[in-house]
């Protein structure tokens, strides 16, 4: 039978970032209070726990990949909410927000979670950010400790 490799949620002793964008804050402070929830009800404690927050989502990336070279964290959750209606130059934001997020993953090898919401009108936002839809934020941090854990077993061996 082949080994199989999983990642599991116990977040204790793991390190985590948030890197949080301050545009549409209505939102992305509903996806931060998520994420922590999540990562506290998992085992991280709070003084494992570093929040940065950044301009917007445009900003992400950088700081995330700032935080992934100093080598301090397991993983990394990035959130913004980036909402067509609100910003005249949605694609350009969005696109490059998930690439850039993307590229630390790849980049650095820690786990460097996209919980950027896109979505067409406020409305959808929040609903994805703790209405109806559940948090985006929550779900963010899950895998980020789920896959920090796999990482480790693929490590470990």
């Amino acid at each position: 039978m082949p080994k199989e490799l999983n990642g599991d949620m116990n977040g204790q002793g793991l390190r985590v970032a948030v890197v949080v964008a301050r545009f549409n804050e209505v939102i992305t402070r509903q996806l931060l209070t998520g994420a922590l929830e999540t990562l506290t009800r998992h085992g991280v404690r709070d003084d494992d726990i570093s929040v940065a927050w950044v301009a917007g989502s445009f900003e992400l990336p950088v700081v995330a990949k700032s935080m992934a070279k100093t080598g301090r964290y397991d993983s990394i959750i990035c959130l913004g909410a980036v909402i067509r209606g609100e910003t005249g130059h949605y694609e350009m934001v969005a696109g490059n927000a998930t690439s850039g997020i993307g590229s630390v993953s790849l980049e650095t090898g820690i786990p460097t979670v996209f919980g950027v919401l896109t979505t067409e009108t406020m409305e959808q936002a929040i609903n994805r950010s703790g209405g109806k839809s559940g948090n985006v934020g929550s779900n963010s941090a899950a895998t980020a400790i789920e896959t920090a854990r796999l990482i480790q077993a693929i490590n470990t061996g």
